[in-house]
């Protein structure tokens, strides 16, 4: 539950008891067809001194109909009678919730108890030749596999066709071959590019001076690790810039001891 979550307890105050009853599948599935206001059964409720108490739900006739899948189960129905197996609580201490419709509209969860459990039981159908079939086709239902391979007849044009290899990749494979593979230059050339470029900015990342330079990263990185210095923090980390002997400016720093002298 959130932290705005809000639980009507009136249920507690208005000692309400319910019934905690297990169903079959098909039974809530049959439910599910009800109209709002239709009913779905009868419950009776029989007292006598040899047996006690007995249960006993009847649904409704109209909701005996089950979807065809076949034309050998075109007369299959849902069985009707279902009495119940009562169960004692045990001891538990069980209670029924609710959740409203608004929860969904006003972003809140409204919790109502409904009422606590004062009895369990299992509604089960009268086993006949008509429930037997339903029990039958279910599993045949449950055994069918999710997915069936199907051959086809001709290429299906509709969806999504697979290619031998994406754009995105001929274009990078394009550009590779155009620029071609970085050889390493004499080292005095590639000083006076990275010392051309340092004239006109102080920090570069290494991808910028590969771009520059176009020579390969570890061949530039060794030249770098000697003319330069890279900044592992602060405003301007994982850059380079130029060791002060080489550089043709005064840092901060340096600017700020000059003045002060």
């Amino acid at each position: 539950m959130s932290e705005k979550t809000e639980v009507n307890l009136s249920g507690v105050k208005q000692s309400k008891g319910v019934w905690l009853v297990k169903v079959p599948k098909y039974l809530s599935q049959q439910w599910d067809k009800a109209t709002e206001k239709g009913e779905v059964g009868k419950i009776t409720i029989e007292t006598s001194q040899n047996r006690g108490k007995t249960v006993h739900f009847s649904l409704n006739e109209e909701l005996t109909a089950l979807a065809a899948t076949g034309e050998k189960d075109a007369s299959l129905q849902v069985p009707r009678d279902h009495p119940f197996t009562m169960h004692s609580v045990g001891g538990q201490t069980m209670a029924v919730f609710s959740q409203s419709d608004t929860a969904a509209v006003f972003s809140a969860d409204e919790i109502s108890l409904e009422g606590m459990v004062v009895h369990r039981a299992e509604c089960r159908p009268v086993v006949t030749d008509n429930y037997m079939k339903l029990k039958k086709l279910q599993i045949k239902e449950s055994v069918k596999p999710q997915r069936l391979s199907q051959q086809l007849e001709r290429a299906v044009t509709t969806v999504f066709k697979p290619v031998a290899n994406h754009d995105f990749n001929v274009e990078y494979v394009k550009k590779k071959k155009s620029e071609g593979k970085m050889v390493r230059a004499e080292r005095q050339v590639v000083l006076d590019m990275l010392f051309s470029a340092f004239e006109k900015h102080q920090y570069y990342n290494i991808k910028d001076l590969v771009d520059i330079t176009k020579q390969p990263v570890t061949y530039l990185k060794e030249i770098m690790r000697e003319i330069g210095t890279y900044n592992s923090k602060g405003v301007h980390k994982s850059t380079w810039e130029l060791k002060p002997e080489y550089r043709h400016y005064h840092s901060a720093e340096e600017e700020e001891e000059m003045q002060t002298s």
